[in-house]
């Protein structure tokens, strides 16, 4: 009995190393003293966004990070902590996290790790500010698109301007 209780803490270990390491970003928050429904719309958001919300045994995070040399986060695993992981999306924990603590004031962000660095709680928070990559892309695409659009109306009047001084003649 002993053993196949070990065998499943260290299945549990191997699964956190497995997220822990393909993780672009993982946010960790105190989620004491939400209720069920607003756990079951914080873990929509994230759904929505690809990120994925789990609960685990801190000691088994612990374990997992050690083998990962992620000790930084080892002293923010104190009391309920919960994990916002994304493997693709570095600020979409943060953000969805941040904006969601913002309304429910038990939710608090601890700590994170973003592509291996460990950040604070403050770090976490300047990470939240930063736009989503499609909204980068969107005022990315925008800020080419103006000057373009500028030379296309200066041609069109160039061309407008020759073609009345032609029909005058």
């Amino acid at each position: 009995m002993l053993s196949n209780n070990r065998k499943l803490k260290e299945a549990k270990v191997q699964e956190i190393r497995e997220k822990l390491e393909k993780s672009e970003a993982v946010v960790l928050a105190n989620y004491q003293g939400l209720n069920v429904e607003e756990d079951t719309k914080l873990r929509k958001d994230l759904r929505e966004a690809g990120v994925e919300y789990k609960v685990y045994k801190n000691t088994l995070v612990t374990l997992a990070a050690k083998e990962l040399g992620m000790e930084g986060i080892l002293e923010y695993l104190k009391g309920p902590v919960s994990m916002a992981i994304s493997y693709e999306d570095v600020t979409a924990p943060a953000r969805i996290l941040n904006d969601f603590a913002k309304e429910h004031k038990n939710l608090e962000l601890k700590a994170g790790v973003v592509q291996g660095e460990v950040y604070d709680e403050a770090k976490i928070k300047e990470l939240a500010s930063i736009p989503s990559k499609e909204i980068l892309i969107a005022k990315l695409l925008g800020s080419l698109k103006a000057p373009m659009s500028n030379l296309v109306y200066l041609l069109n009047a160039i061309k407008e301007k020759n073609e009345s001084a032609e029909s005058a003649e």
